[in-house]
């Protein structure tokens, strides 16, 4: 008979991430003046700290929620999988990565806010571990196989109007490249 040790509420750092976000989101409803200060601007290098805040600054309370809630399962996954500090730099490689891609692709009238970014990288370095890992995603009644969710997904949300779709497809090639790294380094068997 083996026994599992229970974990408890150990602060994981995607706890961490969630709170943090979800504090700044608050913050940002106080002083939505943070957002321009936060936020990424596309062709604008005059505040470089952007390219990580804007990772935890969020248009609204449903682009919050979208991402904190994949967040928390692709992360939860992922974490498992591959460790705090791997989980760590997809994370912020991927939101890194995401953000320069804006810089560069961006309308420079345009604000990106957003862990989207960050989370693509954890969706696409699932796609590549665990590429027929069958998941749920609503409103579709049958499961799909977590690669098609990931690519499917990037696909109709990113081209939707007001999305950043150039930290998106950052985020994902960065999670594709990660996922390809770890599966080849480290013999992830899917």
């Amino acid at each position: 008979m083996t026994y599992s040790r229970y974990q408890g509420s150990r602060l994981t750092p995607i706890w961490v991430l969630i709170t943090l976000n979800f504090v700044l989101f608050l913050v940002t409803i106080a002083m939505p003046q943070l957002i321009y200060s936060m936020g990424l601007q596309a062709n604008s290098f005059s505040q470089p700290w952007t390219i990580i805040t804007n990772l935890f600054i969020h248009g609204g309370f449903w682009h919050l929620f979208a991402n904190m809630l994949t967040l928390y399962f692709f992360g939860s996954y992922l974490f498992q999988l591959v460790g705090e500090n791997r989980f760590l730099i997809v994370y912020f490689g991927g939101g890194i990565l995401g953000s320069i891609c804006f810089l560069f692709l961006g309308s420079p009238m345009s604000i990106a806010v957003g862990a989207s970014g960050a989370i693509f990288a954890l969706g696409g370095t699932l796609a590549v571990l665990r590429p027929k890992l069958r998941v749920f995603i609503f409103p579709i009644p049958v499961p799909l196989p977590l690669w098609g969710a990931v690519i499917g997904g990037f696909l109709i949300i990113s081209f939707l109007p007001s999305i950043a779709w150039q930290a998106h497809l950052g985020g994902l090639v960065f999670g594709l490249a990660a996922g390809y790294f770890f599966r080849k380094k480290h013999r992830y068997v899917p």
